[in-house]
């Protein structure tokens, strides 16, 4: 696993984080002001944006172009640069692409601007550049639903201008061919090897996050252009051929390989061995081999990653993950929100392939880990495997509203749209920070939430792209639409909780131990510490005042030279009563994991009672133990707004469970399945009810 900060698909949002965390945005928590933003003159260093306050009611559609459509720039497509043209470059010698980033200044208006320092005032380089193919790729990409959406003529020529942009920075000659380069400033200059340096470099010489994203921003292209523009649809086709043959050389070409990583078999043949990128690619694809169903090299491909993607999905109910498609195929311990479109892709590739099986797993990640994970706050940037990175950014947010509406569409479970419902209510309030991040009168957003809940109001591409995609979702899905929209503040989560191991009392030779970094190059040592101890030594951690009825899972790192067992008691007053064992170490092969180091949650059989209050490990042999997950037997996601309100209280066994409601009034209550789907008819209850659960499934309960 490569380092966190140095992940290809945290780019841009490492800097941004570090905005967030050190507190230097230019931001309040109040209400996002609306605004109308203009393009003015550019300098070498940045665009300066001009606004003034709208006046006008949010209109009744959501999707809002005016932000993503004010960051594009006109970009030269400079001639007789080998390897590099682009659809009618004689004919057309510029096309459009967005700039990275759009600070926001004092006056609640906003600058374009690059990525990294600039490097040569004179030309207004950046050491990153101004555009990049991941931003372009991706903005191609809502220009392209909103056209076939809403039929939208400018969307039509903006998807056309960027996908000339896009394809201009695609190798198409030499042993690099169908690769990507990934920088580029405002003047057309490429920038194969930006500063710092990022792998591949250059940035053309293997597959890459953009390539994967070019593939997704060619297949929707051909799709959309097909039946108006052949011959562009025909010059997409092409470009996607070149992308193909890259990739078979590349990740393709070990298809059917598996590796081990940390002891857990995984597929070799994603790109870049993540799931994140992969599943860019085949959203691109499934578009693709819909509109042209007789490519079958396409549609080979497609197959196999999405098989690929498949092939990290994860224990389910009521193990860690809880059922999700893990990213990273060389951590069987992190999971991360941004660049998660797995279930997206995996059920759309799924309904294009007939492939049930495919569809199930996408399924599961969406009804049972998606439900948990609101549940215990929302799409933090990172389980590693501890909630450490619980940052909020629109694209986490977006990579699960289009999980879970392709696999509500595609099997019509219902639940899912409920689910849907309370992760887009993110953007109109019931987030952590409490405010709208969204204003659809004018498409501007936020570059994210940090972990104190202070938004970050900068708007830049990444943040612009996903959010609108998240409308286009909405506005596809008008009573999903609605129900968000009316939530607009977080009542309840009462999920996942983290007690340290380090905060416990330890008697032996137990001892807290703080490694040099926290970490482990696949996952954090929650809390940056942990506890060494060894055979007759006991731990025992305080559980949190008033949980639930709640599972317990400890972690242990299994990896790092420990052996035996730990049994665990619990004690509530004087009754000290076993509630099961763990292991301290597992024969596993390292493989391709970067580290020995194997943070795994065990869940222990028996839940705790509330009346527990601690709990202790008995150690049988040397372990190094992290902390202790405690996970509700129901955990319960609360919601509210001005008129309405939505409760979701989620199954982690695979038992029935009862829960018992805390509202006083009228409610409807609505049973779902673990794959979504509704379980009899909806009922009508009063307050202080007490409700089903099904077995890793969840129930609803609206006012009525």
């Amino acid at each position: 696993m490569r380092d966190l900060q140095n992940h290809p698909v945290r780019r841009r949002s490492t800097a941004i984080f570090a905005l967030i965390l050190g507190g230097t945005m230019a931001a309040t928590l109040g209400a996002l002001p609306a605004q109308a933003v203009a393009p003015a003159a550019t300098t070498a260093s940045t665009v300066a944006a001009t606004g003034t306050p709208a006046t006008a009611a949010a209109p009744a559609k959501l999707t809002n172009l005016a932000h993503l459509d004010w960051l594009q720039a006109d970009v030269p497509l400079l001639p007789g640069v080998d390897g590099h043209t682009t659809y009618r470059q004689a004919e057309e010698p510029t096309a459009r692409a967005p700039w990275v980033y759009a600070d926001r200044i004092a006056d609640g208006t906003f600058r374009r601007v690059g990525g990294g320092p600039i490097t040569d005032a004179a030309k207004g380089w950046y050491a990153q550049g101004a555009f990049d193919a991941d931003d372009i790729s991706r903005a191609a990409v809502v220009y392209l639903r909103d056209w076939a959406q809403n039929g939208t003529a400018s969307s039509k020529q903006s998807a056309y201008e960027l996908l000339r942009s896009l394809t201009y920075l695609q190798t198409t000659t030499g042993p690099n061919a169908g690769g990507v380069v990934l920088w580029q400033q405002s003047d057309g200059t490429l920038n194969p090897s930006a500063i710092p340096v990022e792998l591949p470099d250059p940035s053309d010489s293997a597959e890459s996050f953009w390539l994967a994203r070019t593939v997704w921003a060619l297949g929707e292209g051909y799709a959309g252009f097909a039946a108006t523009d052949p011959a562009f649809a025909s010059f997409l086709k092409d470009r996607m051929d070149l992308s193909l043959s890259a990739l078979q050389r590349q990740s393709l070409s070990k298809y059917g390989i598996t590796v081990q990583a940390n002891g857990v078999t995984v597929p070799a043949w994603l790109i870049v061995g993540s799931a994140s990128a992969t599943s860019e690619a085949v959203l691109g694809l499934s578009a693709y081999v819909k509109a042209a169903p007789g490519d079958q090299a396409a549609a080979t491909a497609l197959s196999r990653y999405a098989e690929g993607i498949a092939g990290l999905a994860s224990s389910g109910i009521g193990q860690w993950p809880f059922g999700a498609l893990l990213p990273e195929a060389n951590s069987p311990t992190f999971w991360h929100a941004w660049g998660g479109m797995e279930p997206a892709a995996l059920s759309r590739a799924a309904t294009v392939l007939g492939r049930q099986d495919l569809q199930k797993t996408a399924a599961t990640d969406a009804a049972q880990f998606t439900a948990q994970l609101l549940a215990s706050g929302g799409p933090d940037n990172g389980w590693t495997p501890t909630p450490a990175d619980t940052t909020q950014i629109a694209y986490g947010v977006d990579s699960r509203l289009e999980g879970l509406l392709s696999v509500a569409d595609a099997t019509g479970a219902s639940g899912l749209t409920q689910l849907a419902a309370a992760q887009a209510a993110w953007y109109f309030g019931a987030n952590p920070a409490g405010v709208p991040v969204y204003d659809p009168a004018t498409g501007v957003c936020i570059d994210g939430i940090g972990a104190d809940a202070t938004v970050n109001r900068n708007c830049g591409a990444e943040s612009v792209i996903h959010t609108e995609l998240s409308m286009l979702a909405l506005d596809a899905h008008p009573a999903v639409a609605a129900q968000a929209t009316a939530l607009t503040r977080t009542t309840a989560t009462d999920g996942l909780t983290v007690v340290e191991a380090e905060n416990g009392a330890l008697t032996g030779s137990a001892t807290v131990v703080t490694p040099p970094s926290a970490w482990t190059r696949s996952a954090n040592w929650s809390g940056g510490k942990y506890v060494t101890a060894k055979a007759g030594d006991t731990i025992t951690v305080t559980l949190p005042a008033g949980h639930a009825l709640a599972s317990i899972l400890p972690i242990a790192d299994l990896g790092s030279g420990g052996s035996g067992k730990t049994v665990w008691t619990a004690t509530a007053g004087r009754i000290t009563l076993p509630i099961g064992t763990t292991v301290n170490a597992a024969a596993e092969a390292q493989g391709i994991a970067p580290t020995t180091v194997h943070l795994k949650p065990q869940t222990l059989p028996v839940p705790v009672l509330p009346a527990v209050r601690t709990v202790t490990a008995r150690v049988g042999g040397p372990v190094s133990l992290d902390a202790v997950l405690v996970q509700p037997v129901v955990s319960h996601l609360g919601l509210a707004g001005a008129s309405t309100g939505l409760d979701v209280h989620v199954n982690g066994t695979k038992l029935p469970t009862l829960t018992k409601l805390a509202g006083t009034g009228p409610v409807t209550v609505t049973r779902y399945d673990k794959t979504g789907h509704q379980v009899g008819s909806p009922a009508k209850l009063g307050g202080h009810a007490v409700v089903v659960v099904e077995s890793g499934g969840f129930t609803t309960v609206v006012p009525r």
